[in-house]
């Protein structure tokens, strides 16, 4: 029976990526792992992860990634930095479009995560790196003793405002809701930040300014009123997409373009599984990626196995 170049490509480099290939490599898989940029995804730009198991001071976003790397390489993982173009998937041998070459294999693992939700407002492309921003680790520094705007009620909007006063003289959290999405813990450490002042009920409707980012409107969804604040940056947290644009047409995805699985992690054609923050899932944290992960490339084996 025809089988493909790899017995395993992994698509996507961020914690379901890399735990895919650790459990892979250990399992001596004729495995590769394609990564867009670096390895890591999202969780380079968190500056502290709390909630991972084995860490009770918690560790740096960048850190954890880094003893993550360094274990996978130990068993030697084949990665890649190119682009998946595109895949074929109508045939058993699975096709996959890189950016120079194309590659086949038996089995997929979808793991490319997911990408911040911009506001689509006037001034939020124009001043992209002129003081709007999606990352407050990359970006904080540059803002001492400056006037901030957070967008957003969520952990990550929160926690992110959090890092901001570090060197911000003042936060402003703006949220389109007059309670916090955010877990109580972090919820009561904002609430005690004398630096954080919030600003219920409102939307952001513009970024203005010249050469930087000057001042946003705002606006009261529940009594209509607008007004501007003065502001030196603003840092943006509504959400996430899904970064599937490259299934197109060929797996199930739901209304969002998030990948459907079952429990198995089996996306809707055989031998492709996806894992973490790309596939339809009621929490995206690290811990349900990886664990994700480890039950892919369980099926994957079993997959593999049988043909």
């Amino acid at each position: 029976m025809k089988k493909g170049d790899y017995d395993l490509v992994i698509i996507g480099g961020g914690p379901a990526g890399l735990t895919a290939g650790l459990y892979a490599a250990r399992a001596r898989l004729n495995v590769i792992m394609i990564e867009k940029v670096v390895p890591g995804g999202q969780v380079l730009v968190t500056d502290l992860v709390e909630n991972y198991p084995g860490f009770p001071e918690g560790i740096g976003g960048a850190e954890l990634v880094q003893k993550i790397t360094e274990q996978v390489k130990k068993f030697e993982l084949n990665i890649e930095n190119n682009e998946v173009v595109s895949v074929d998937l109508s045939e058993q041998v699975k096709k996959i479009q890189l950016g120079d070459r194309i590659i086949t294999t038996d089995t997929i693992i979808i793991a490319t995560g997911a990408s911040p939700t911009k506001l689509n407002i006037p001034g939020e492309d124009n001043f992209y790196g002129k003081g709007v921003s999606f990352c407050a680790t990359c970006d904080g520094p540059f803002f001492k003793d400056r006037i901030l705007a957070a967008i957003g009620g969520g952990d990550t909007a929160v926690q992110e405002s959090i890092f901001l006063t570090r060197f911000a003289k003042k936060v402003y959290i703006i949220h389109r809701r007059d309670q916090l999405r955010a877990n109580k813990t972090l919820q009561e450490r904002a609430f005690a930040n004398e630096k954080i002042e919030f600003v219920w009920d409102s939307v952001v409707t513009s970024i203005e300014g010249s050469s930087d980012v000057e001042k946003i409107s705002i606006k009261n969804i529940k009594t209509g009123e607008t007004k501007q604040l003065g502001v030196d940056g603003c840092f943006v947290w509504v959400g996430i997409q899904p970064n599937t644009d490259f299934l197109k047409d060929t797996v199930a995805l739901d209304e969002l373009g998030f990948v459907i699985v079952d429990k198995n992690m089996q996306t809707s054609v055989s031998g492709v599984y996806a894992a973490g923050d790309a596939r339809d899932t009621p929490l995206r944290q690290i811990t349900t990626a990886v664990g994700d992960a480890a039950i892919a490339v369980s099926s994957a084996e079993h997959y593999i196995s049988k043909i």
